[in-house]
């Protein structure tokens, strides 16, 4: 799959993600030992505004990766795509909202994500890649049961 990961490994192999902040603020220093990224909370939540919030991170990964893994299998296709965007938005809902969710109580996180496809492609392929963006590494970590384990150093 794209995104360069596979069902076994989430990241490259051996990448550690390094995210470093202060006591007194929300902006933090995000390091995978070859790029820096900032995230933040917006001004109106007591941020500094100085880059994404958590969420929009988290949303940021699996649109990249929706884009990602659609682009390669197109490819791999030798079909005419010539873009892809990808727009994405988190809420919460009540358990009670969702008609085919399992949990029957409660809050829910959603995310709706919509994706456009530029070039010539016909119906059958259009939908063959909305089956393929719901098979992208990060959309499957998402849908699975996570084990975090935290410790403290």
């Amino acid at each position: 799959m794209a995104c360069m990961a596979s069902s076994q490994g989430a990241t490259s192999p051996g990448a550690t993600v390094v995210v470093k902040g202060s006591g007194s603020g929300f902006a933090q220093e995000i390091s995978d030992g070859r790029h820096l990224l900032r995230a933040d909370e917006p001004l109106s939540a007591g941020g500094t505004d100085l880059g994404p919030g958590p969420y929009e991170l988290l949303l940021a990964a699996l649109g990249a990766c929706t884009s990602m893994t659609v682009a390669m299998y197109a490819r791999r296709k030798g079909w005419k795509l010539d873009g892809i965007t990808v727009r994405l938005h988190h809420s919460r809902i009540y358990a009670s909202d969702c008609a085919d969710c399992e949990t029957r109580e409660g809050m829910l996180d959603r995310i709706e994500r919509e994706i456009e496809l530029s070039g010539s492609l016909d119906e059958e392929q259009r939908q063959k890649l909305l089956e393929i963006a719901n098979k992208c590494p990060v959309h499957r970590t998402l849908k699975s049961e996570i084990d975090i384990r935290t410790r403290l150093n």
